[in-house]
């Protein structure tokens, strides 16, 4: 991966223009219609945003988890929902599958969710177990050569629309990573959700019903992942969390440009008191989130299982986006609480923050038993 500060900047530039030319005049739409604008991420997948964790022999950009930040930050900045299904995609399952998949496995799948031919997506939550995500039910069970997987999953993002199922089984009291296809004979899915907000991410339930996989689709070794699943999500905190950076720098701007053009009492809202505090106070804690996100990819790039930083990073960037958010309909006050200004989805899209990705209560978790463990290892904390 290539460290140089100009490519990146080069590649928020480009993401910016094209979040700004196809993105933008839909967003209004995928929200009221809980539309998925399937060309639009496929077309991400022919300007290489995709891929973009992913090595130039596989069609990648191989720029790493920032270049994968950076263009989270731009799309979470103009429709977090579809930044939610890039994370799904290219974070959660394509990197994923990159990381852990051996050569047979890269050659035949990573090519075509880099280019968006397909589009990807994890299963790892069941009813039964959200935050208690290790307690699932789905199994595989060996037979000969195959494995026979029966199961369901529940509120996995892209599951309405997706090719490709990086999937968590029990295989006995361990777990194991599984690679599902849509047409596997005996998957099928179920039901779309209609959420609260994230409106136009689709999310939906899918079943396996004596699926048999080759144990060529098996991700790493049998048993072993645990490992996976923890520095997946450990990276997934850390990715998910400039969502919520670009959320809030879209409530804070808009917030910004109201109270310069709106007048009360003849004069702009901003001449008052009350506003200034807000906009200083949504701006400081706008900032201190962007900083503790970006510090995260540097902790993520060390130490991919260090579960602290990417915690506080989506910990403290999720409140502050509903922080904000909640600031920015206060200040249109009621203009804010109407569907025709936008503001209410900023809102109900920054919500989900602290309950996706592990809920703020389980960051808070894995923050102090962390912090518990550098003390007793005698870890200076940094």
């Amino acid at each position: 991966m290539v460290e140089n500060d100009e490519i990146y900047e080069e590649l928020r530039k480009n993401i910016r223009e094209f979040v700004g030319r196809k993105v933008e005049p839909i967003a209004k739409k995928m929200d009221m219609q809980d539309y998925f604008p399937e060309s639009v991420f496929r077309e991400m997948g022919k300007m290489g945003y995709l891929g973009i964790t992913v090595g130039e022999e596989f069609g990648g950009a191989d720029l790493g988890y920032l270049g994968q930040a950076v263009i989270e930050e731009e799309l979470g900045y103009s429709s977090p929902s579809l930044a939610l299904s890039y994370g799904a995609h290219s974070n959660l399952t394509l990197d994923n599958l990159y990381r852990n998949g051996n050569g047979e496995q890269r050659e035949l799948f990573v090519p075509k969710l880099v280019s968006g031919e397909w589009i990807g997506s994890l299963g790892l939550t069941e009813p039964q177990s959200g935050s208690d995500a290790l307690n699932m039910k789905t199994n595989a069970l060996k037979e000969g050569d195959n494995y026979i997987i029966n199961g369901s999953k529940t509120y996995i993002t892209n599951a309405p629309y997706a090719d490709l199922f990086l999937t968590y089984c029990k295989t006995g009291k361990e777990h194991s990573a599984f690679i599902i296809l849509a047409d596997d004979e005996g998957f099928s899915r179920g039901r779309k959700f209609d959420k609260m907000g994230m409106r136009g991410s689709p999310t939906g339930e899918i079943y396996f019903q004596n699926v048999k996989v080759s144990e060529k689709r098996l991700l790493g070794r049998e048993n072993h992942g645990k490992h996976i699943i923890l520095s997946g999500l450990n990276s997934e905190r850390a990715i998910l969390s400039f969502i919520f950076v670009g959320l809030a720098r879209r409530s804070l701007e808009e917030a910004i440009k109201y109270s310069v053009e709106r007048k009360q009492f003849g004069e702009s809202l901003y001449r008052f008191e009350m506003i200034q505090d807000k906009l200083a106070t949504m701006y400081t804690r706008y900032k201190a989130s962007k900083l503790l996100a970006y510090d995260s990819i540097k902790h993520l790039k060390n130490n991919n299982v260090d579960m602290k930083a990417a915690a506080a990073s989506i910990l403290y960037s999720a409140q502050v986006s509903e922080y904000i958010s909640r600031e920015c309909i206060q200040i249109f006050g009621g203009a804010g609480y109407m569907h025709d200004t936008g503001i209410d989805r900023l809102m109900r899209d920054a919500i989900l923050g602290q309950i996706g990705a592990g809920t703020t209560e389980i960051r808070k978790k894995l923050i102090s038993g962390s912090l518990i463990k550098d003390f007793r290892e005698g870890r200076i904390i940094d």
